[in-house]
């Protein structure tokens, strides 16, 4: 079991089996995140610029395409640019849980991802 982790945060939607996954696989390690419900409190543009170049992903590849708003928005020909716009305006476009720990920060899909950060 790993050592419990200074300021670990988890942005979470508890409707996402994968993000209650993530939560319950970080309480197992002795991990008590900071637990930010990122449709209630949305992201900043800042924030997830931070949260994606922490991660070492691209704006597309945190990008829900899955998520019907996506093709609504007709966000597969859109730039990099308004793609932020629209993840900033609709949290829900944002791909879930992203972790981060005094060791990094990981999108926890797949959930093995969390291993490298606790």
């Amino acid at each position: 079991m790993a050592a419990a982790t200074d300021n670990a945060t988890i942005y979470h939607n508890p409707k996402c089996s994968t993000s209650r996954k993530a939560l319950q696989r970080l309480r197992d390690e002795g991990v008590e995140p900071t637990i930010v419900k990122y449709l209630d409190e949305p992201y900043t543009r800042e924030q997830l610029e931070q949260l994606f170049a922490d991660a070492g992903i691209t704006v597309r590849q945190a990008a829900r395409k899955r998520e019907a708003l996506y093709k609504e928005l007709d966000l597969d020909a859109a730039s990099d640019e308004k793609l932020l716009d629209e993840m900033v305006a609709h949290p829900i476009l944002v791909e879930r849980p992203f972790v981060v720990t005094a060791k990094g920060t990981r999108l926890a899909r797949p959930l093995d991802k969390l291993d490298e950060i606790l």
